[in-house]
């Protein structure tokens, strides 16, 4: 059920009991957890934080766990599944849902003992009414049937059980009827999988509500949101609306606490055009004081050559001492480089803290070195694209473009993991919108495939969504991912919170990718 008063429903509760937290690797979900483990510490809560990149980890360390505690907090991951039917617990258990992903599964909205779903209603949740999809069981009457004295007449008795035939016909005619809107009902609410307010403004708010908002907490929770938005997880009017929320706690902290800068500005530095080559290189103060006076209108100009709007966004930078400004995008792209980290043969739990610990201005070291892997992943993403464009990789499949990529390919184990896969995608499908002149395929979603374990013969694949400029970031890959599946006994491996990202064995991928075609025609 959804949760009314965080304060009292939650914290309250748990501030008093020992508490298992399962957070997914995503940077929302790592900024909620740090801004809940801020409040942890300050009122001396004991936790167990586990990590978890998927269904398999949760099912696996909640089994491991489930005897140790009472209260479970799962952070952006939980809310699109039954979690009773999955994790089967005992009837004590008490899971708090913090999560994005939507649409939320309906045995979760209308459990009340269990299920506690920290979740802002005033989201577009669209959930169906109980009666619509939940029906008590019905008592059989077939036993009536012999009840009626042995002394009755012959024909009384074919009376009434002609009358019962007829009574028991209507209503599983009714039942039929019922099942079969129930179908339609639950088909249009889980056939799009998108996402709500990010999880790590939730938790601010909850901070927030009770007085225990930091400056650290603040910036935590703007990181979350523009993960979301780099992510292209929300709506520009929703990021509009959020960034605005986080702006009046800006201003309040800011006239509060005066050692900290949190300033909304304008990021004008992810492209730039015609610019010399050896300024570029360098760091921005170091720049030629004409360019840096001059960058906003040169990008714009250069922009506008190529057709390309909505440069500008909202976001915010932070000043830790006089030396170190960031941006909200910049440690975003920094923090999910850690997090996917490929160059060492660290354990996901080892990428998880590391990422974890860079978003704490203790470990500026930290947070440096995320940059510099979000650098090299960000050339290899330009890099892979420019090939993919040249080389005709992109290609039609009718209701969808595909493009895999190949192994052997410069930095391809980079695009292994389903965060920098989905960006390689999204970007590629927004350069392709701009460079094909077939209005068709302007329209046309996106699955591609990378290698992900040569050994095993399996590759990772992902579906994205049309890029259009009404587009409400709705995807309807994960259905139709299952079906494909399903209807072709393809070896899949659905494991990612995100239904639109699953794991395929290589040899299987053109009978595949033939369902995904034949259901989507």
């Amino acid at each position: 059920m959804f949760v009314s008063d965080f304060r009292k429903e939650f914290y309250e509760l748990v501030q008093s009991e020992r508490v298992l937290l399962f957070v997914a690797s995503d940077v929302d979900a790592l900024c909620a957890c740090k801004i809940l483990q801020a409040l942890f510490h300050c009122d001396h809560v004991q936790y167990t934080l586990v990590p978890v990149s998927g269904w398999q980890e949760l099912e696996t360390a909640f089994l491991e766990h489930k005897d140790q505690f009472h209260y479970l907090v799962l952070i952006n991951c939980g809310a699109n599944i039954d979690l009773l039917e999955v994790l089967q617990p005992e009837e004590d258990t008490i899971f708090f849902v913090c999560d994005t992903h939507r649409p939320v599964n309906v045995v979760n909205v209308y459990n009340n003992t269990q299920i506690k779903l920290l979740i802002k209603q005033d989201d577009d949740l669209e959930v169906p009414a109980y009666d619509d999809i939940f029906r008590d069981e019905e008592e059989e009457d077939d036993e009536h049937s012999g009840d009626e004295s042995d002394g009755s007449e012959p024909s009384k008795k074919r009376t009434r059980l002609e009358e019962e035939i007829v009574e028991q016909t209507m209503k599983r005619r009714e039942q039929r009827a019922w099942e079969a809107r129930r179908r339609e009902i639950l088909f249009d609410y889980e056939q799009y999988e998108y996402h709500g307010t990010s999880s790590a403004l939730v938790m601010f708010e909850l901070a927030w509500l009770m007085s225990k908002d930091l400056n650290d907490m603040l910036w935590w929770a703007i990181v979350g949101l523009t993960d979301q938005w780099i992510q292209d997880r929300i709506t520009q009017m929703k990021y509009v609306t959020d960034v605005g929320v986080l702006q009046r706690h800006v201003s309040r902290h800011n006239h509060r606490n005066q050692d900290e800068e949190h300033t909304l500005s304008i990021d004008c530095t992810r492209i730039a055009f015609d610019l010399p080559l050896k300024q570029v290189k360098q760091k921005f103060h170091s720049m030629d004081a004409s360019l840096k006076e001059n960058l906003r209108e040169m990008i714009e100009e250069s922009a506008n050559k190529f057709g390309m709007k909505d440069l500008r966004m909202q976001t915010f930078s932070i000043h830790f001492g006089f030396k170190h400004k960031f941006l909200a995008s910049d440690v975003v792209f920094a923090t999910m480089s850690l997090m996917e980290n490929t160059e060492k043969d660290g354990s996901g739990t080892d990428n998880f803290t590391q990422a974890l610990d860079s978003l704490s201005r203790s470990n500026l070291d930290k947070l440096y070195h995320g940059l510099e892997l979000a650098k090299k992943q960000l050339r290899a993403t330009q890099q892979t694209i420019a090939s993919c464009l040249c080389t005709n990789l992109v290609i039609s499949q009718g209701p969808f473009l595909y493009c895999s990529l190949m192994e052997g390919t410069p930095d391809v184990m980079l695009f292994s993991k389903p965060a920098s896969l989905s960006l390689l995608s999204r970007h590629l499908l927004k350069s392709f919108v701009y460079s094909t002149k077939n209005r068709r395929c302007k329209m046309l979603p996106l699955v591609m495939a990378a290698p992900l374990s040569v050994e095993q013969g399996t590759v990772t694949v992902v579906g994205i969504p049309p890029e259009t400029d009404s587009s409400d970031r709705k995807n309807f890959f994960g259905r139709a991912f299952e079906k494909a599946a399903e209807s072709t006994s393809s070896r899949t491996l659905h494991n990612h919170f995100d239904l639109s990202v699953i794991e395929l064995k290589a040899e299987d991928r053109s009978k595949f990718l033939d369902a995904l075609v034949s259901l989507l025609s």
